[in-house]
């Protein structure tokens, strides 16, 4: 029997993207007893997003500066896949001729906060600062607390962590499932329910990425989740077509229960202000439509002016109350 060749797999040096391949590749073995680690060729790339961990990511290009030198590479045969957070991957695809082949199973959604004192968010002191680097989460913090102040956070989880038990930051804010992939979700304060902070897109959900007409594509079809990727189309599609990016102060999380999908959708100004908040709910197979009625209402409430100039922080990210 011919070997298998070796597959190239593009990720990001963090300990994060190590893991969450790792957990892939696991996946895959235990489907496929052809394959076994030998198969995988990791290859650790420096992104941007990468390499300025001290700029405000809006400032320097937006969330898809963690990815573009890994989707360049695919681009060039260089590599022939690339796992990503999905979150960090504009709606807005860069390159027509690639696309997201494998969805692995979405982990938890919620942000969850670390705090020094084990106070939870509702609990912490006036004047507390409290870490981030997401717009979205800046918003929802100043809509439940303006009398936090709020200091821009940067760098890979367990960076951001150190800087927290420095005591540069009182709380910090970072998304669950990232933690508890690097098995840290233990350090956990409080895991934030929806009710309060609403996710960003695709939260809690890795993609294999590779060009579209790959024939790899079949190798990772045995471990694609299809209720991930019918939820994270759903909430691609709204921010696509609404032009809002990573930047944005938008929250949006598809849930399928059943034959059903509920699609929960808000909007903040960069003061906190809650500006559109709708939840649509419908039959799972029709929800291309149901992202298409929510878009319009979205749009005819808000206005695409609007939405665009919520594409960026024009002040500064730190906030004192």
């Amino acid at each position: 029997m011919s070997e298998l060749p070796k597959i190239v797999v593009g990720i990001r040096s963090s300990n994060l993207s190590k893991s969450q391949t790792n957990l892939l590749i696991q996946a895959l073995l235990k489907q496929d007893p052809k394959l076994s680690e030998d198969t995988f060729n990791i290859k650790t790339i420096k992104t941007t997003g990468d390499i300025h961990n001290t700029h405000r990511l809006d400032q320097i290009g937006g969330k898809g500066l963690f990815i573009k030198e890994i989707e360049e590479q695919i681009m060039s045969g260089k590599i022939d896949i690339g796992v990503h957070s999905m979150k960090d991957v504009p709606a807005q695809d860069a390159y027509p001729d690639l696309d997201i082949i494998c969805w692995m199973q979405r982990h938890k959604t919620n942000d969850a906060i670390i705090s020094n004192s084990g106070k939870s968010f509702m609990d912490l002191p006036t004047g507390s600062v409290i870490g981030t680097s997401s717009i979205r989460r800046r918003s929802q913090v100043l809509s439940l607390r303006k009398d936090l102040s709020i200091k821009l956070l940067r760098g890979n989880v367990d960076t951001r962590i150190q800087k927290l038990r420095n005591h540069e930051y009182d709380a910090i804010i970072l998304s669950f499932a990232g933690l508890a992939r690097l098995n840290l979700d233990h350090l956990v304060t409080e895991v934030l329910e929806h009710n309060l902070f609403l996710p960003a897109a695709c939260q809690g959900a890795v993609g294999v990425q590779a060009l579209k007409n790959s024939e790899i594509k079949n190798i990772f079809a045995p471990i694609n989740d299809l209720k991930t990727q019918t939820e994270c189309m759903a909430e691609r599609k709204v921010l696509r077509n609404i032009n809002a990016n990573c930047n944005s102060p938008v929250s949006i999380y598809a849930n399928i229960n059943e034959n059903n999908i509920s699609l929960k959708f808000e909007m903040f100004d960069h003061l906190g202000n809650k500006i559109f908040k709708k939840l649509k709910e419908g039959l799972k197979e029709n929800y291309l439509s149901l992202c298409d009625e929510l878009v319009k209402e979205i749009i005819d409430v808000v206005g695409l002016t609007k939405i665009n100039e919520l594409d960026n922080l024009k002040s500064d990210f730190n906030y004192t109350p």
